[in-house]
């Protein structure tokens, strides 16, 4: 129960989530999680599909430097990865490793997010004990080629409905559509290009922040 209680405080704080993506980064992976700690962000999801396993270690070891005490930091899919430098928890896909698994192998005390992409698969990862679901992709994208087809605001609102745990929402998210997203229903939103492609990610992750905190005072 305590194991319980923390994680749910850790996920209670979470606005902007952000998400590495060296390939769209102008700055490095490094800089962008700096400057998005620097601007108040919660969590950080480490994700590197093309990294080997040694330089996947070393920069999860420096990015949890940079966490430590500041934002939860999670790694995507790679479990053997998140356990090896001890980190807060893992992400998983639909195809990933089953939860009951993974759940076995990290313990109570770490955190499990799964992607869904409509309310059936929403309420089967809470079923299957989840921390929280990212729904996606609301809006169209390019970031993520297997993203499959936008599911919409309604489909937060299903989801949100539907579930009780932190819902995430991921997928063509911009400055211009993140309040009625956050409006829906969503915790937490990602925006992965809107701030490793630009030129300052400290001052795109305060924006996205601001806009966050106001819808929610809203709602």
């Amino acid at each position: 129960m305590l194991e319980q209680k923390l994680k749910k405080n850790k996920l209670s704080e979470i606005d902007f989530y952000f998400v590495s993506d060296s390939i769209l980064s102008k700055k490095g992976i490094i800089s962008d999680i700096s400057n998005s700690l620097r601007a108040g962000c919660r969590i950080i999801q480490y994700r590197e599909k093309d990294r080997s396993a040694n330089e996947m270690l070393k920069e999860a070891l420096e990015i949890k430097k940079l966490c430590k005490g500041n934002a939860i930091l999670l790694v995507n899919d790679r479990i053997d990865v998140a356990l090896a430098v001890d980190a807060d928890g893992v992400h998983l896909g639909q195809n990933d490793m089953p939860i009951q698994i993974a759940r076995r192998l990290l313990g109570k005390n770490k955190i499990i997010g799964l992607t869904a992409h409509n309310a059936k698969e929403a309420i089967e990862a809470e079923k299957q004990g989840a921390d929280y679901i990212a729904l996606s992709p609301i809006f169209a994208t390019s970031t993520k080629k297997d993203a499959g087809k936008a599911c919409g605001i309604e489909m937060i609102k299903k989801v949100r409905k539907a579930t009780n745990i932190p819902l995430v929402a991921i997928g063509g998210i911009n400055k211009q559509n993140v309040s009625r997203v956050v409006k829906a229903g969503a915790d937490a939103v990602v925006a992965i290009s809107a701030v490793v492609g630009s030129k300052d990610a400290y001052k795109e992750v305060c924006e996205f922040r601001k806009i966050i905190c106001k819808s929610k005072q809203k709602i």
